[in-house]
């Protein structure tokens, strides 16, 4: 007995210290994020501008990026996607701010988790931002948290630092900044992007933006110098990149490059060079989105992707430089942002980028309160009913069209739109294709607007997806109406806003809007709509009627005293906002809110109040 005890004991001991090898053996992983950055401005990339030393010596010894891309361009999203490794619209977290949080499938899990019950210590300093419902995900997450918390210095770690800094709100200053210019950098150097008035205001703004980054780089140095410090520094493979583009006015919220195209540079010491196919001072030039970074992290620690997640590794034994560069293709996704509705999607492949604008009708420009806290912001606008910008420059404000597709090589800023080049007739067709291919791949939900994705598809929207798939599809196809001439799509469109389907008649009230045609047939039927039919369709019907030029005021108000959903109250009050400021005023003459008949308490709803001024009391 007593000789069993001890060949048991010696063999506990044997895979303890086993153990503690592999543990010795794993690289530690740094993820280093500045909020709100695109490569617009990053000297990594081309403009000199910041002053960047400690990212400029961590690309010296690594590698850029030079298509990295996060897959929706604001903050909670892009953070849920990089922590799930999932597309967003197929797990029902594409919406920012969440009104109601999604769940994951069952079995899985933020990345952190796989890696913490893999052996590594995990901390967070500090945002979290998640739009789904999760319970532990880290060893620490706050202020203070850091890999010299670890219980035992043989621990590998895993450690993920977001700096604030050039977060937007670093650009909602008073004007005696531009006035005084007080900037590092000077404004007469920055170059003005041709879709922005060439300003002081924009100037100062540009030149505030990148002393920002010079400061960013500067913290990103003291966590690099404590890792050295430590004796860390040759054992941790280091990520720095953008958590989403940003954040001058029309990128963070769009589905643009400023938007979506993030600066990524990865730091592999000597002792793990055999993770990276590349080598020092390399530039990849292979597509990678957020779906992809949770998979390189856990292939890099060793863990096998889950099946649950939608990306692929880029980093990781047996990952090539062939695997990697081959890849040309990055999908991004925009929704509700804030109070702010809209739903668009975009594909980009090599050179070209293909947007489907879903809602064309509401302007980029439609208001959203806390983007208009932003001084440029609020000039761009002015100028904008002044008449004194020119055509690119006032597209902002103006209704999209329904497909865009630029040459990014050609047209780096977005301004030429080729959807109606006949040279680049067989280019379109194959990326719209491609786009709605992927969108009925992963069951976009969106499909389902957001009231109805709340009340049907959660908590776990990933199942209700799959079960949902064909009615997607045949959704996706509906929609593609509105990029036919409108006498062919009128029929369809007829027969669609009579059917008994809610989700059909919805999206072709949705199409009717886009054309904005002085229909009778249609806006009799639209006229005709009695209390059986949803609320939520209601509104979309007379958002039409409203751009024809109806006065539905007060038929929206009704509306929005009926509804006892958030997100339905929040697309009424958007639809308001859209036809009082998007050129159809006289369909709201008069209006008027009582804000005690509204029956829900949502803070994007008190949002919307506020801006028209009808503030709710509390």
């Amino acid at each position: 007995m007593r000789t069993s005890r001890s060949i048991i004991r010696l063999l506990s001991i044997v895979c303890l210290f086993a153990t503690s090898v592999r543990a010795a053996e794993r690289p530690n992983i740094v993820w280093l994020l500045s909020e709100d950055n695109s490569v617009h401005y990053m000297p990594q990339y081309g403009n000199t501008l910041a002053n960047t030393p400690h990212l400029d010596a961590l690309a010296g010894t690594g590698m850029v990026f030079e298509h990295a891309f996060s897959c929706s361009p604001v903050c909670s999203v892009a953070r849920t996607t990089l922590m799930t490794g999932i597309h967003a619209p197929r797990a029902g977290f594409q919406y920012h701010r969440k009104i109601t949080p999604a769940s994951l499938p069952e079995g899985a899990f933020m990345f952190p988790t796989h890696l913490r019950r893999g052996g590594y210590y995990v901390t967070n300093k500090v945002k979290t931002d998640y739009n789904v419902q999760v319970s532990k995900v880290w060893d620490q997450s706050s202020r203070n948290a850091s890999w010299r918390n670890r219980p035992d210095k043989e621990t590998p770690f895993f450690h993920m630092q977001s700096f604030g800094t050039t977060h937007e709100s670093s650009l909602h200053f008073p004007e005696s900044v531009v006035t005084n210019r007080e900037v590092t950098t000077d404004p007469d150097s920055v170059n003005v992007p041709p879709y922005y008035p060439d300003t002081e205001t924009f100037r100062v703004t540009l030149a505030r933006y990148h002393d920002k980054i010079s400061q960013v780089d500067s913290q990103i140095g003291e966590v690099i110098e404590q890792l050295k410090t430590d004796g860390l520094f040759d054992n941790t493979i280091i990520f720095y990149f953008g958590d989403h583009g940003g954040v001058l006015p029309g990128s963070k919220g769009y589905l643009y490059e400023t938007g979506l195209h993030v600066p990524l540079i990865v730091h592999v010491p000597e002792k793990w060079k055999h993770l990276s196919p590349f080598g020092r001072g390399s530039r990849p030039v292979g597509f990678v989105s957020f779906i992809d970074f949770a998979p390189t992290v856990l292939k890099l620690a060793g863990i096998d992707t889950p099946t649950d997640m939608d990306g692929v590794p880029f980093l990781g034994d047996g990952i090539t430089a062939e695997d990697v560069d081959k890849r040309d293709s990055a999908f991004g996704h925009a929704d509700r942002f804030d109070e702010k509705y809209d739903f668009c999607r975009s594909l980009r492949v090599g050179r070209y980028k293909y947007i489907r604008n879903f809602q064309q009708h509401y302007a980029d420009g439609l208001q959203n309160n806390y983007r208009y806290r932003m001084l440029a912001f609020q000039q761009w606008r002015e100028l904008f009913h002044q008449e004194k910008l020119n055509d690119t420059q006032s597209r902002f404000f103006q209704a999209k069209p329904a497909e865009m597709l630029f040459d990014l090589e050609a047209d780096p800023h977005e301004t030429n739109n080729l959807a109606d080049s006949e040279e680049h007739a067989d280019t379109l067709l194959s990326m719209r294709m491609a786009l709605a291919d992927k969108m009925k791949e992963i069951n976009d939900l969106s499909l389902f607007p957001e009231n109805e994705m709340l009340r049907r598809a959660l908590p776990v929207a990933t199942e209700f997806g799959a079960e949902q798939r064909q009615r997607i599809s045949q959704l996706i196809d509906l929609n593609q109406l509105a990029l036919q001439p409108f006498d062919q799509a009128r029929p369809h469109l007829l027969r669609f806003v009579k059917s008994k389907g809610t989700l059909r008649q919805y999206w072709a009230w949705n199409v009717a809007a886009c054309f904005g045609n002085n229909d009778q047939q249609l806006q009799n039927a639209a006229n005709s709509l009695n209390d059986s039919i949803p609320v939520f369709v209601r509104v979309r019907a007379y958002e039409y009627l409203g751009i024809c030029g109806d006065d539905v005021g007060q038929r929206l108000v009704s509306l929005l005293y009926e509804s006892t959903s958030n997100a339905e109250a929040a697309m009424i009050l958007n639809t308001i906002v859209f036809l009082r400021d998007g050129g159809f005023p006289e369909s709201v003459n008069n209006l008027q809110i009582d804000p005690s008949q509204i029956k829900v308490n949502e803070p994007l709803v008190q949002r919307r109040l506020e801006y028209l001024g009808f503030a709710k009391n509390e």
